[in-house]
């Protein structure tokens, strides 16, 4: 099993995975289908299928329009909101691809209809895949906009946490260095987010994507998987596990809001400090 980690938009991922042996690819949450048939037809494969995993226009837009282009293409999701689907998928059912398994995992909470991918084939020395979408990214997860905070700690930590460690997770955006901003200041004394965030920061100086991690890893360091962690308990101030995941979704939103502001103000310093702008002296 390959995975292409294809880029688009301002900070989407598109996946191609492909069976090495049939040569057949699946594609993930298409949003340039331009793009997404560059790479196949670069890497020379047929495919067949897309897997949505919510119905969002960053990531289904594109199902139309490479619909119409192969036509036979198999849209599937669990969401009847997706563009073009041509079958809806139920919660635990099982497809295969050549050697390829994909186990779909309903995970609510971003939106109600949000599809989880968890791939791996047999007898092979490989870790498994998980395709995240918006529901867990790299330190973080998506916001939570349709359901209740119980359904999304279901799907966090007892859906998606219970995978094994090795599992390699490939999410929808790369937001990784700002979750690992807000994860250390959810717990400023844990090595593992100072380390990662560390790492995020040249992989963002190089431009280069953090995709993927592992499960493992985000134990170690996801505020929203750690909810039953003592210091994520003691900075929401709960200690009921979906309410200390309601409490870092809100501090999450406050933390965006601060940054959205901080932004341009850092940006308008940068330009003073490279002679990009007079100061106000000058004006």
């Amino acid at each position: 099993m390959k995975v292409k980690v294809i880029p688009v938009l301002v900070d989407n991922y598109m996946y191609l995975v492909i069976e090495e042996h049939t040569r057949e690819a699946v594609a993930v949450d298409v949003a340039v289908p331009k793009r997404l048939l560059e790479v196949v037809a670069q890497e020379g494969v047929s495919l067949t299928t897309v897997l949505t995993t919510h119905h969002h226009w960053d990531h289904a837009r594109g199902n139309a329009e490479l619909a119409r282009l192969r036509p036979g293409l198999a849209v599937l999701g669990a969401d009847e909101r997706i563009c073009a689907l041509t079958r809806r998928l139920a919660h635990g059912e099982e497809l295969r691809f050549g050697a390829i398994h994909v186990r779909c995992l309903l995970t609510p909470g971003h939106t109600s209809g949000h599809m989880s991918y968890f791939l791996w084939e047999d007898e092979c020395q490989d870790p498994p895949a998980l395709f995240s979408g918006d529901v867990l990214s790299v330190a973080g997860c998506g916001s939570r906009l349709e359901g209740t905070a119980q359904q999304m700690y279901q799907s966090l930590v007892e859906t998606l946490g219970n995978l094994p460690p090795e599992t390699k997770v490939f999410c929808g955006h790369e937001h990784t260095l700002s979750n690992l901003e807000f994860a250390q200041k959810v717990e400023p004394c844990n090595d593992h987010v100072r380390a990662k965030l560390s790492w995020a920061q040249k992989r963002d100086e190089d431009d280069v994507p953090t995709v993927p991690s592992t499960l493992g890893e985000e134990l170690l360091y996801n505020p929203f998987l750690r909810v039953a962690e003592e210091p994520v308990r003691q900075f929401t101030g709960r200690a009921v596990p979906a309410e200390v995941l309601e409490a870092l979704c809100s501090e999450r939103a406050s933390f965006e809001q601060v940054a959205e502001v901080l932004q341009p103000q850092a940006c308008a310093l940068l330009a003073l400090q490279r002679g990009l702008l007079g100061s106000p002296q000058q004006k």
